[in-house]
């Protein structure tokens, strides 16, 4: 029977996570989560995780899995990914994807570039460069020393500037020479759903959720993660601007305001990188006809 695989993206708080449950019910199947905050399970309010009763009803894979002290990058998330979703196919003929993160979802629709080991002085070196020095110098190092990543690359990324100058500067050659051009193999079939809704409705739904989650208690999980404030995975919307009322640097009115608008700013980034995918199917939550009669194309092949 053939493997399909269901990819649900889109911007953060668009509704994935519903769609995704509404469809695993519907399939009878699990979920593989792509969304790469969501994988420390330190990390539960802030990443707007599926709660407790949601994932009793329906098992999701890659939520909680590591913690906010290991290593993991996105080569061993495809390694891991891969492994499970091939295990998961002899059971089931369809599964879920879902997630906002490009590069995990690109990861295992089309696999990552394999590059060698990186000494651990060099990224050690890259932290302090960018804890003293900013990411504007980050990004005139990255601009230097591949030019054509650099047009690239999302520039409020610090992770990915730093994986790229990392390689930069153990090779002694540009970080874009080693990307792939071509994709993997892969085992199944994959139908590419985009959810989106226009600018307005998405940024109230934004503004609402970061509202929620600072009546969930969001503030108090940021503090109890406070001395873990310089691991790269804390570096993110949500907590960063929680530290800074922690250090006095702003108020907590000002923080809730800052992370509204980075996470419509990191909603915009993830749609400019969607919609230059070309493979995806985009539907309004809201217009359930149109992605009724999609997924009926999907259950014919299932």
């Amino acid at each position: 029977m053939k493997k399909n695989l269901i990819v649900i993206a889109g911007p953060t708080a668009v509704g994935k996570t519903a769609l995704s449950i509404d469809l695993a019910k519907h399939f009878q199947c699990p979920v593989i989560s792509a969304d790469s905050r969501q994988f420390y399970k330190e990390m539960t309010i802030g990443t707007a995780k599926p709660t407790t009763e949601e994932m009793q009803n329906v098992p999701h894979y890659f939520i909680n899995n590591i913690s906010i002290h290991d290593s993991y990058n996105v080569g061993q998330y495809e390694r891991d990914a891969i492994d499970c979703i091939e295990k998961l196919f002899q059971e089931h003929s369809t599964l879920i994807l879902v997630g906002g993160s490009g590069l995990y979802l690109n990861a295992v629709l089309n696999g990552v570039d394999e590059f060698e080991e990186i000494p651990s002085p060099i990224r050690e070196q890259l932290i302090k460069d960018y804890e003293e020095k900013g990411l504007l110098f980050l990004q005139e190092e990255l601009k230097q020393k591949d030019e054509l990543y650099y047009s690239q690359v999302d520039l409020n990324n610090p992770q990915r500037i730093m994986r790229a100058l990392e390689v930069c500067i153990h090779t002694q050659k540009p970080y874009s020479s080693f990307r792939k051009k071509e994709k993997k193999e892969r085992s199944f079939e994959a139908y590419h759903i985009l959810i989106n809704t226009d600018r307005e409705t998405l940024y109230s739904r934004i503004n609402k959720r970061v509202d929620l989650m600072m009546e969930a208690g969001l503030f108090e999980e940021v503090k109890s993660l406070y001395p873990y404030k310089h691991l790269n995975a804390l570096n993110t919307v949500g907590y960063k601007e929680l530290f800074e009322v922690i250090e006095g640097k702003s108020t907590l009115e000002e923080a809730v305001q800052m992370i509204k608008q980075n996470t419509r700013r990191y909603a915009k980034r993830q749609l400019t990188w969607f919609n230059h995918q070309g493979d995806f199917e985009s539907f309004d939550p809201e217009d359930g006809e149109k992605l009724n009669a999609y997924l009926d194309i999907i259950t014919q092949y299932s």
